[in-house]
Order: C-alpha cells, then sequence, then structure tokens
C-alpha cells in the first residue's frame, strides 16, 4: 500500500510561456506548502491562445527549450513532481505536439506522453496543426511509490486509453491524471464529470481531472476514489485542488468489486 498527495492547479494559460511558469511556480510553492507530492497543471499550459494556428505552431519549444528547462529547474528548487501540458516543437514545420512532460523532484524527465486521439470535434480541428501521439504508448512515472498514468482532454472519451493503463501489467497505474483544455458548451460540465467518473468506476482506480479556467475551458477540477467519489473537486476559479490518493482503499474496492479480474477483453491499440 501507498499514497501520494496530489495537487491540481486549475488557471488559464496565456499566450507568454514565462508569465505562466511564474504561475505554476507559484501553484508548486503552495503545493508543497499543502503537503503535496505531486502538481498537474492543465493541457496547453505552456502557451494557449482560443485559436491553435501558426501562431500556436511557432510558440511550440523542444523538450530542451526554456520552458521544460525552467520546469525542470523549478521542480529542483521546489522538490516536487510536476506534470504539466507543453506544446512541444514537431518535426514537421506546420505541426507541433501536445504533450505532458512529467518531472521529477530531481529535475529529471521521467516521462513524456503526446496526446493520441486529437480535438477534431464540436467545431474543433486540432489534427490541422497538431501532430498525432503514438497509440501504442503507455505513460507511466513512479512518484513516491505511486504509479502515475498519463492521458489528455479527448482522450478521456475513450475509455480504452484509461483501461491500458490501468489493466495491463506495464501499466498498473494506481492513478490516471487527465490534464484538460475541456471547452466551454452546452452540457460540456456534465460531459467532464460523467466521464471522469465512468473512468474511476470502471477501472476502480483513481482519477484525477485537471482543467483550464474561463473564458475558454471550464475549470472542473476533480480527484475522484475507486469508487468514482469526487474527494476534492472545484468550480471555475483559478485554485489548487489537494487531495491524497490511498492505494489501500483501490485495494479494498477490488476486494468488493473485482471487475479488472473478471473483465474478458483485451485492449489492442488501432493504427
Amino acid at each position: 500500500m501507498g499514497s501520494l498527495t496530489i495537487a491540481a492547479a486549475q488557471f488559464a494559460p496565456t499566450a507568454d510561456p514565462d508569465a505562466n511558469l511564474d504561475t505554476i511556480r507559484s501553484f508548486a510553492e503552495q503545493a508543497v506548502d499543502r503537503g503535496a507530492h505531486l502538481l498537474v497543471t492543465p493541457e496547453y499550459s505552456s502557451y494557449f491562445t482560443s485559436d491553435i494556428d501558426d501562431a500556436f505552431v511557432a510558440a511550440a519549444q523542444p523538450l530542451d527549450g526554456t520552458f521544460v528547462t525552467g520546469l525542470r529547474a523549478m521542480a529542483r528548487e521546489v522538490g516536487l513532481a510536476l506534470i504539466v501540458g507543453v506544446s512541444e516543437r514537431a518535426g514537421a514545420p506546420d505541426r507541433f505536439r501536445n504533450t505532458l512532460v512529467a518531472v521529477l523532484p530531481d529535475g529529471s524527465i521521467a516521462e513524456t506522453y503526446r496526446k493520441v486521439h486529437l480535438y477534431d470535434a464540436f467545431g474543433s480541428r486540432e489534427s490541422d496543426r497538431i501532430e498525432p501521439g503514438d497509440p501504442e504508448q503507455l505513460s507511466v512515472v513512479t512518484v513516491a511509490g505511486v504509479r502515475v498514468g498519463l492521458e489528455t482532454c479527448y482522450d478521456l472519451r475513450f475509455p480504452e486509453v484509461t483501461r491500458r493503463l490501468v489493466a495491463t501489467e506495464h501499466g498498473a497505474a494506481d492513478v490516471v491524471v487527465v490534464p484538460a483544455e475541456w471547452v466551454r458548451g452546452p452540457g460540456k460540465e456534465h460531459h467532464w464529470r460523467t466521464l471522469l467518473t465512468a473512468r474511476a468506476i470502471e477501472n476502480t482506480v483513481w482519477v484525477a481531472g485537471v482543467g483550464q479556467t474561463p473564458p475558454v475551458g471550464i475549470g472542473g477540477s476533480a480527484v475522484l476514489d475507486p469508487s468514482g467519489v469526487a474527494v476534492a473537486a472545484a468550480g471555475v476559479a483559478p485554485g489548487l485542488v489537494v487531495a491524497t490518493i490511498d492505494t489501500g482503499m483501490t485495494d479494498a474496492v477490488r476486494t468488493v468489486n473485482p471487475s479488472l479480474g473478471l473483465r474478458r477483453y483485451e485492449v489492442v491499440p488501432r493504427h
């Protein structure tokens, strides 16, 4: 059994990477003061505008660029693990990667995840500018002895993503984090909370959704236990949600509801 105190920082990133880094640093310091081992921030925390266009592509940085380098220095200085959504430079000049970077307290990059399911829905087309990640990815990082699985925003609508992170031997995630920019719209708050809850219940796993706040996002960051109960949640205002992941509770829930062990199907990536 193990425990991990996780802090979810919801805010609205801007088109100024330096300002976004300062915002993350402020949240990181607050997270440490509240006993957190890990800080998770929203999708597109390094740079964001409402239009994913050529300027968005131009603002993307390599993982050895100033933004991620700043995150690595911050992790060392504050003594905290970080999972942050960044716009990563791609090989093609007209594309970028929607990437999560997991940084350990020693400043090392432990894991990355590049978004697989691009948001070509509700009038948006991420695929016009974003290079999709490899569907074979299984991105899990260990923090304080707890295994943390990574997925991003629109991935949440595809239940097999979470199932692979939790149910496969290589994955075996104790908690799945979902940094997001969940765009506002009719029923979108309901979709967000319902899907987070479903992923927790059907996999008997902790789930932490971390959203951008208005004017574009809905906020609504939440940490749910393996029974789908929200143990901590936020509204629309910027702020920090803190909760402790207890794998002993996971074991107890799975004893009563052994659905993972009773499943009859495997999930196979489709290229």
